[in-house]
């Protein structure tokens, strides 16, 4: 704990607030709230035991930062929005990706559908759901219009419209057609409820319709058909697999099981609904909370800014603030901290679940390490760099007979793809086939973006500089480096040939051990760099393939290039033509037909 640290410690309030953890960098680490400021920050600073992810977090502050408060409410919604902002490395963040289906049926339309949405509304319609852990969803409402025939359309049906005929799905079976009222609305919210009753869990009745439809197809000799139904009802029998024993049909659970190894973390998710086990999610988390239970709250906030609250919720840790958790999400439920019966073998089932996860995930984490940041450590010391490599541009040039000429910048972060900073050269001075001109042009322009500090990609400085090639194209590039006056970059070459490496001012490769992590590495960013190029290439000959001669004239935009292109039919023909035939084209004044004919005059050098 530096100085600055220990000064603002004594100057911390006891109000609630929002604190802001920050590395030597100045990057934001670790966003908490608190009730009592104080005494929550210094708790971190204290010489007491903590967690490993805790301490790996405190050894890398060098400053922070705080927000008084209201109330606690509103330090959990800055809390939440600066967690948002900075995605700060020991929080917990829910990836905003793609949400769990849900099942929607509106009961204030006089003529409910069943849809698929993605997103819960406060619109007094039911939901049910989610659906995820191999139930498609699309099969299931098809499995229940096939049953219940209910309408797929998105017509405005009202007791008086009448539209002018039934669509095609009424004719095969699926659909009893409200639009034409073949069926009045108390017969067709009798549907509805059947449907509703399916969706809460009870089976029995969808299994029986869909085995006579079957039979009956059968017996027609629809075969196709009863294929289909047969799959559906295999579908209703791996739902009633998932059925948990003396659970009401009626009750929605949740299950969140915590498990940690001090380092990192796994909150896994148990999804019961209709008394069936809709399926299992594990989350894995690193989060600088002192305490488990506060991990395990703050994971819940996110969870569930997106998604319904379900009758209980069944933890493995006691909340610490139950009240504040009701008050932020708008809706009491019932928290099951402690659970017995059935209950508790829910959660020692995502326990299970947890901690099988949590070895796989460690080992996969070891891998992921060994891969990047390990490989970057090996690089550092086996090619003697000055700095770490985490920032690497890798540099490549791809042309064909010396046209079209372009180089990629390609930007590994962390020993991983940054493929947002990734970059691309159009070669302009250089003319004729010379891939160290190209390479010393390209990689001029990207230096002097550097030192202006002008590009998001560009303002920040590499580490490690790859050029792919040998000693020829190194010794050009690196005289490059030295000319700019850019301190504290390395510089090193790959040859393909037997993957040497070479470094500046030194004629002697270096062989790193093949299929080493760090070898690999080396070669990723040259064959991504390689790839780049070669997509870019290919780019730009195909967009002059297409283009005209045409395009190069000033004031002659595509609606006039190609009035005249459809009236002569090559450019060859109107370099021949005269002003009045030029002129002659619809759309094409007597200005653009002087433009166009001294344009092919002065190319014939006339």
């Amino acid at each position: 704990m530096n100085s600055r640290v220990k000064d603002k410690l004594k100057l911390l309030t006891t109000k609630p607030g929002v604190y802001v953890m920050r590395d030597k960098d100045g990057v934001v680490i670790y966003v908490g709230k608190a009730k009592n400021l104080k005494n929550r920050v210094s708790q971190y600073f204290r010489n007491s035991p903590k967690p490993s992810k805790v301490q790996a977090m405190v050894n890398a502050v060098d400053d922070f930062e705080y927000f008084i408060t209201m109330s606690e409410m509103d330090a959990l919604a800055l809390e939440s929005n600066l967690i948002k902002k900075y995605q700060p490395f020991y929080n917990i963040l829910l990836k905003d990706g793609k949400q769990f289906p849900y099942i929607k049926i509106n009961l204030k339309d006089p003529f409910p559908k069943v849809e698929i949405v993605r997103k819960v509304k406060n619109d007094g319609a039911k939901y049910f759901g989610p659906y995820f852990a191999g139930i498609d969803v699309r099969q299931l409402v098809r499995t229940i219009n096939t049953a219940f025939k209910l309408r797929t359309c998105n017509l405005k049906i009202t007791p008086t419209s009448m539209a002018k005929r039934e669509c095609l799905n009424y004719s095969l079976g699926l659909c009893s057609a409200p639009c034409t009222k073949q069926i009045d609305m108390p017969t067709y919210r009798k549907e509805v409820d059947r449907v509703i009753n399916f969706l809460n869990g009870n089976d029995e009745e969808i299994e029986n319709i869909l085995q006579e439809h079957m039979l009956a197809c059968a017996q027609n000799e629809n075969f196709e058909h009863a294929l289909l139904l047969r799959d559906r009802l295999k579908m209703i029998a791996k739902l009633k697999q998932r059925v948990v024993a003396n659970l009401p049909k009626d009750v929605n659970k949740d299950v969140f099981a915590f498990v940690t190894d001090g380092l990192s973390g796994v909150i896994t998710n148990m999804v019961v609904r209709g008394g069936k086990i809709l399926g299992v999610v594990n989350y894995p988390c690193l989060d600088a909370e002192l305490e488990e239970s506060q991990t395990l709250f703050n994971f819940l906030i996110q969870y569930y800014q997106k998604l319904l609250l379900p009758h209980d919720i069944i933890l493995s840790h006691d909340l610490p603030d139950k009240e504040l958790f009701f008050t932020y999400l708008g809706k009491k439920v019932n928290l099951i901290s402690n659970p017995h019966g059935v209950n508790k073998t829910l959660l020692d089932m995502a326990k299970d679940n947890a901690k099988d996860y949590l070895e796989k995930h460690i080992e996969k984490e070891r891998l992921k390490y060994n891969n990047t940041f390990g490989a970057l450590k090996v690089l550092k010391e086996k090619l003697n760099l000055t700095n770490m490599p985490l920032r690497m541009e890798c540099y490549d040039i791809s042309n064909i007979s010396g046209t079209n000429k372009v180089c990629s910048m390609v930007v590994f972060k962390n020993g991983e793809p940054s493929k947002k900073d990734y970059r691309k050269f159009k070669i302009k001075s250089v003319k004729g086939s010379n891939d160290f001109a190209s390479l010393a042009e390209a990689l001029t322009r990207r230096l002097k973006r550097l030192v202006g500090g002008d590009g998001e990609s560009f303002k920040e400085k590499p580490d490690l500089i790859i050029i792919d090639g040998g000693k020829g194209q190194l010794s050009s590039t690196y005289g490059i480096l030295q000319e700019s006056g850019v301190q504290g970059i390395d510089m090193v070459s790959l040859a393909k040939r037997i993957e040497e490496v070479f470094k500046p001012n030194s004629s002697t490769p270096i062989l790193l051990k093949p299929g080493s992590a760090e070898l690999k590495m080396l070669q990723r960013i040259r064959d991504e760099a390689h790839r780049f190029a070669i997509t870019f290439h290919r780019q730009i000959r195909g967009k002059k393939q297409t283009e005209s001669e045409l395009d190069q004239i000033k004031g002659i935009g595509p609606k006039k290039r190609d009035a005249l292109l459809k009236a002569f039919g090559t450019s060859e023909k109107i370099a021949s033509a005269s002003p009045a035939e030029i002129a002659s084209v619809n759309g094409i004044s007597e200005k653009d037909a002087h433009v166009v004919y001294q344009f092919f005059k002065d190319k014939k050098g006339e």
